[in-house]
């Protein structure tokens, strides 16, 4: 645990200059869970954060995020990055991804393939299979192409 609030520690202090050097305005809370560091950051001006909110950015600076860390603490780091909402949305997103590819084997497919994602976002939609009781999921493929592939149970 140590470890982790360690690891929030050096990745807020890094996201709160990157904020400065953007004149921009966000308080982050930190928060550690499931062997992982979460940051999140919020405004009270939504706007504010809109740009740094899309899901393309916030990859991007969660992995500026991870190696600043790594490179003060010398250990990989599997800290999540949120930034004005982003993992939330990105959730539903998920979650209506699956529901669509379930819709599939309803109306006959034997499997759904899902895009290729992260693995955080591959644990997410192979958590959100496992609550629909029916289904199960597994990942496939290597590297960048590694996806999720779905079948009724």
């Amino acid at each position: 645990m140590d470890q982790l609030e360690r690891e929030g520690d050096i990745a807020a202090d890094y996201i709160e200059e990157f904020l400065d050097i953007c004149d921009l305005d966000g308080d982050i809370d930190i928060d550690a869970r499931n062997g992982r560091a979460y940051l999140s950051v919020k405004a009270s001006d939504a706007d504010n954060l809109r740009v740094l909110s899309k899901p393309e950015t916030v990859n991007a600076l969660q992995e500026l995020t991870r190696l600043a860390v790594q490179n003060k603490t010398g250990s990989f780091s599997r800290l999540i990055l949120d930034i004005g909402g982003s993992r939330e949305a990105r959730e539903a997103e998920l979650a209506a991804l699956v529901a669509r590819a379930i819709e599939r084997i309803v109306a006959g497919a034997t499997e759904a393939d899902l895009p290729a994602m992260s693995s955080y976002e591959r644990k997410l939609v192979h958590d959100i299979v496992a609550a629909s009781g029916s289904y199960r999921s597994e990942s496939s493929g290597e590297g960048r192409d590694r996806h999720t592939v779905i079948t009724a149970a």
